[in-house]
C-alpha cells in the first residue's frame, strides 16, 4: 500500500497493521523530469510486490523529513532514482548512521544514486562516493541502448532466479571515474561489447550491480533504471524484488 505520509506515524495505525505486514520500507523518489515515466512505473510494481509479500512503503519526494527516528521505522531504504545531492545535512548525516551500523535496516539503491559529483551548485559528498566504491560520474549513453548483463556472483542472494546473461533495454548506462570492483563487491557487469546501438561511452570492465561489504546494513546498487520498460523485463522484475527482499533481511527465492 503506498502512504505518502510523514515519517511520524500514530502508534495505533502501526499497531493495526503489524500482524499483517512482514516489513516496511521507506522509498525517496526524485519525481519530474526525465526518469518521471521510470519512477511513476516503478512504484506501482511496488504496490503489486508489496500486496504479494505483505510488506507497506512509504513515499517521500525530498529528504526533509529523513532522520534518525524516521529511518528507524523502516527496515529497508528504496533510493528511487533520487540523486546523491539537494539532502538536507541532518538527513544525510542520518542516512550515514543507517548504512554504516545497519541496525536491521538496508538499502536498494537505482540508476541516479550514483550520480556523484558537483551539479546544481551542489558539492561531491564524498562519504556517499566512498559508499559506491569511490566514484566520480563521469559520463552516460545519452541515446540509450541495450547491453547483455553477466551474472558474476549466482550465489548472491540478489542473483537467485535470474539466468546467467539477461538483456536490458534502453538504458541510459553510466560510465564513472573510475572502476569501483576493487571497493565493493560485484554481482553482474554489462557486457559493452553487446551495446545496441553501438557508443563509444565505455568503462571495459563495467559493473552495474554491486553491494559494499564494508558497511553493516545490507545495500545493493542497481546501475539500471532509466526506462519504464524495465518493470515489463522478466529478469529485471526478479533482480528487483530479490534485492529488496535481501536488503530488508527477508528470504529470497529461485523463481
Amino acid at each position: 500500500m503506498i502512504r505518502n505520509v510523514t515519517c511520524l506515524l500514530l502508534l495505533a495505525t502501526t499497531l493495526s497493521i503489524a500482524h499483517a505486514q512482514t516489513f516496511r520500507a521507506l522509498v525517496l523518489t526524485e519525481r519530474g523530469g526525465i526518469h518521471e515515466p521510470y519512477v511513476v512505473a516503478g512504484l506501482a510494481w511496488l504496490d503489486s510486490l508489496a500486496a504479494v509479500h505483505h510488506f507497506t512503503f512509504d513515499v517521500i519526494n525530498n529528504t526533509e523529513k529523513i532522520n534518525d527516528a524516521c529511518l528507524a521505522q523502516y527496515q529497508v531504504f528504496i533510493q528511487l532514482n533520487y540523486p546523491p545531492y539537494t539532502w538536507t545535512e541532518t538527513a544525510a548525516a542520518a542516512f550515514e548512521k543507517y548504512i554504516a551500523e545497519g541496525n536491521g535496516g538496508g538499502w536498494v539503491g537505482f540508476h541516479h544514486a550514483t550520480l556523484l559529483g558537483e551539479f546544481d551548485g551542489y558539492p561531491m559528498w564524498n562519504w556517499f562516493s566512498g559508499f559506491m566504491g569511490g566514484i566520480r560520474w563521469k559520463n552516460y549513453v545519452a541515446k540509450l541502448a541495450s547491453g547483455r548483463v553477466t551474472v558474476e556472483d549466482k550465489k548472491h542472494p540478489a542473483m537467485q532466479g535470474l539466468p546467467a546473461t539477461f538483456v536490458i533495454d534502453k538504458e541510459e548506462w553510466y560510465t564513472y571515474d573510475k572502476n569501483p570492483r576493487p571497493n565493493v563487491h560485484v554481482l553482474a557487469s554489462v557486457d559493452e561489447s553487446t551495446y545496441n546501438p553501438r557508443t563509444d561511452t565505455t568503462m571495459g570492465d563495467h559493473p552495474v550491480i554491486w553491494t559494499n561489504p564494508a558497511m553493516k546494513a545490507r545495500n545493493i546498487y542497481i546501475l539500471m533504471g532509466h526506462h519504464p520498460s524495465l518493470f515489463r523485463n522478466p529478469a529485471y522484475n526478479v533482480l528487483v524484488r530479490n534485492a529488496i527482499l535481501w536488503a530488508a533481511g527477508k528470504k529470497t527465492r529461485k523463481s
